[in-house]
């Protein structure tokens, strides 16, 4: 890689992205991706295929009222049909009138798919291209070639493949964008092919990887290497098949492994962010193990690596979690040690003494026994917390669950009911609630948060944002063990929390219990300067 030259930030997100299975975005998700994208810094945005349907139409007509400070918004097509029809190509027309600054077509560049799918010489295809470009570069616009399955077609006749592409640096593009259209390219022989064409042309080359083989980050990087100076790729990889390029991937190993930069600064620090944000827009869970950004990436769970870590977190950590925006984690398990639990009081604001190697010892070996139960605290520090406090005296429960009861009723041209009702003890007094929900738990979270609104009114500041439940010994059916996953919000915050049992109600009413109690204990008991974030409350 060259340092002295700038690399340019192309997503595709909005584009092939979306081409991606269970991936589906309205006008106004992409006009939302498409401001935090220019907010980080991205130069250019692909914003889908204007010809092919009305929703990408809509999209370019409102992007026009975009105020983008960075990026420049790029329409996306083929070349013209067939030579001969350049002026009138419906496809040419519907980029046009895009009116987006930048226009992105491409060509074939595999002789097979010239041949036997376009059914064209390889003049005519060369022409093809030639005029699309030029017809494109006339109108004003500026013109980016993606040659469609460049590695592929190199390699099966590379005088070909260069024909092509020197077809479109003639007519006027400005980038000649090198596809791996299949994703079956290894890293040498991207870097090896780069090599050998860029004494080709003086156009500047960009990258389009895809993941078939898993590799398309690390082709990307081989690409600029070997001089690219343009990039392809998505937030989070999401794409057709196996995916794209993850520019959230590629960004931090360019700017921290490989000393390159990028054309304008990014926010690197907002990185994980930017991932959840497009995330939360599809409605897809965040990859938890995803390199840089996910929420394991920088999570440690051995006691022998937490020992390390504990004196040098470099020793277990190829960067600074901060310069991504994400943050080290240590998880308590049955994997555990006492440095795990030494580590997670710490960053709980927990004095433990450290002279109690009893405690410590208790402490390994009750989280050991609950999690050989099915209990998981490393996806629910909340009920963690409470586990430890508790240990230390430093945590009550706020109530006590006396009876709790849930009618279901169902049937033929009869309404479904769900009733929970419950009675709970707070300092010595009773409260016997009753209320109805969409589904059993529902009513049940309805019905214990009635029955302690009298006594906790900041209660009324947190909400159930997501619930799990997963089987934890699937052989034994319907008698199986199930634990439920709690997270939960006060708008500001979000903690988890767990239950375990044959019964899922009580499973649940569990988790609920231990949501409900962390946010009083943090409203009414933990001391201000010990909150690693303020609780509204």
């Amino acid at each position: 890689m060259n340092q002295n030259n700038a690399i340019e930030l192309y997503d595709t997100t909005l584009r092939d992205g979306t081409q991606g299975e269970k991936i589906n975005l309205s006008v106004q998700d992409k006009l939302l991706i498409a401001e935090k994208l220019d907010e980080f810094g991205v130069d250019y945005i692909e914003g889908g295929w204007p010809s092919s349907n009305p929703k990408d139409e809509e999209f370019f007509r409102k992007a026009l009222d975009l105020k983008l400070k960075n990026a420049r918004v790029s329409a996306f097509g083929s070349t013209a049909r067939k030579p001969g029809s350049i002026a009138d190509d419906p496809n040419l027309t519907g980029l046009l009138r895009s009116q987006t600054p930048a226009i992105t077509i491409f060509g074939k560049t595999w002789k097979a798919h010239s041949a036997v799918g376009l059914g064209l010489t390889d003049e005519e295809n060369a022409e093809l291209i030639f005029e699309s470009v030029r017809h494109l570069k006339e109108e004003g616009r500026e013109v980016l070639f993606d040659a469609e399955h460049f590695f592929d077609g190199y390699k099966d006749n590379p005088a070909f493949a260069l024909k092509m592409l020197q077809a479109a640096e003639e007519a006027g593009a400005e980038r000649l964008v090198l596809c791996d259209t299949n994703g079956g390219t290894l890293p040498h022989e991207i870097y090896d092919i780069i090599t050998q064409i860029s004494s080709s042309t003086s156009v500047p080359l960009g990258i389009h990887t895809h993941n078939d083989g898993d590799l398309a980050v690390a082709n990307a990087l081989s690409a600029l290497r070997a001089g690219a100076t343009h990039v392809q790729g998505t937030i989070n990889g999401i794409g057709e098949r196996c995916g794209n390029a993850n520019l959230i991937s590629i960004i931090p190993n360019v700017v921290l492994k490989m000393n390159g930069r990028f054309r304008h600064k990014l926010q690197l620090n907002q990185l994980t962010a930017l991932s959840k944000f497009v995330y939360e827009i599809l409605n897809l869970p965040p990859d938890n193990r995803a390199p840089f950004v996910g929420r394991s990436a920088f999570a440690h769970k051995g006691g022998i690596h937490v020992s390390a870590v504990l004196k040098e977190s470099s020793l277990y950590e190829h960067i600074d979690p901060k310069s991504v925006g994400n943050r080290q984690r240590v998880l308590v398990s049955e994997l555990s040690g006492q440095s795990n639990i030494r580590y997670k009081a710490r960053e709980l604001g927990i004095a433990l003494p450290e002279d109690n190697a009893a405690l410590f010892r208790t402490m390994v070996q009750r989280i050991k026994k609950l999690e050989h139960e099915g209990y998981q605290f490393d996806v629910a520090e909340a009920s963690f917390e409470l586990l430890l406090r508790h240990e230390m005296g430093e945590f009550q429960p706020f109530f006590e669950v006396l009876e709790s009861k849930v009618h279901i009723e169902s049937g033929k041209n009869r309404e479904a009911v769900d009733q929970a009702v419950m009675k709970v003890e707070v300092n010595d007094e009773i409260e016997l609630t009753a209320a109805d929900g969409d589904g059993p738990v529902n009513a049940l979270d309805k019905a214990l948060r009635k029955a302690l609104r009298r006594f906790y009114p900041e209660i009324r500041n947190m909400s159930l944002v997501d619930y799990k439940v997963r089987v934890l010994e699937e052989k034994k059916g319907t008698s199986a063990k199930v634990r439920v996953l709690i997270e939960s919000s006060d708008k500001e915050n979000t903690w988890s929390t767990v239950g375990v049992s044959t019964n899922i109600i009580d499973a649940s009413l569990q988790a609920l219990s231990d949501s409900i109690n962390y946010h009083l204990f943090n409203c009414r008991t933990k001391p201000l300067e010990t909150l690693r974030e303020a609780t509204p409350c």
